[in-house]
């Protein structure tokens, strides 16, 4: 156990890292990081992170049918088919709302003309190993249409629209996702409905 004690109103210094993967979508870094001690001396410790491109998460309401959009896919963190709502990453220097309605169009063919958004979060999907930060948001869609569905080559999506009670059982256990069903459950109750 340690007996140093920090000065954590210095800024950790990066003193080394190295790149021991490097995937399509995530790059691991093993590095070292100096911490200042109260008493002017450094303590380094060790950590890997994933170094990841930030992301956006939208639960799109239908709010004429009030019906929501969910998605069904593979994914490999559960090795299985999994219900969720419609996400990706946010392409360098893209604002996270453009983000947002390019990757409900990509995935999903729906094109919003009239809506309004609503901030469910904004947070690291985990501060202990990624730098990953996740936009995460309702989209109350007043007026929209379809266009063509424009997935990545080894990207499969199916999507549906579900009512409210079928959105709350569908077995969604993705933690952004999660957020943004609770964000408009609350609202729900604050209306009422």
């Amino acid at each position: 156990m340690s007996t140093k004690q920090l000065d954590m109103s210095v800024t950790p210094r990066i003193v080394s890292s190295t790149d021991v993967f490097s995937g399509s979508i995530f790059t691991v870094k093993d590095m070292r990081i100096a911490l200042r001690t109260k008493d002017g001396d450094d303590v380094t410790i060790r950590r890997q992170l994933i170094d990841h491109a930030p992301a956006v998460i939208l639960l799109p309401h239908d709010t004429e049918r009030d019906l929501y959009l969910v998605e069904k896919e593979y994914r490999v963190g559960r090795n299985g088919y999994v219900m969720g709502v419609p996400a990706g990453l946010i392409d360098e220097g893209e604002n996270p709302r453009h983000a947002m309605l390019r990757e409900l169009r990509e995935e999903t063919s729906v094109v919003a003309d009239d809506y309004d958004v609503i901030e469910a979060a904004q947070c690291y999907s985990s501060e202990g190993m990624t730098n990953e930060m996740a936009y995460t948001y309702v989209l109350d869609l007043h007026k929209w249409h379809y266009e063509q569905q424009d997935l990545d080559p080894d990207e499969y999506v199916s999507y549906r629209w579900v009512d409210w009670d079928e959105l709350t059982t569908c077995g969604i256990r993705e933690a952004h996702s999660f957020i943004a069903i609770q964000c408009e459950q609350m609202r729900r109750m604050r209306a009422g409905r």
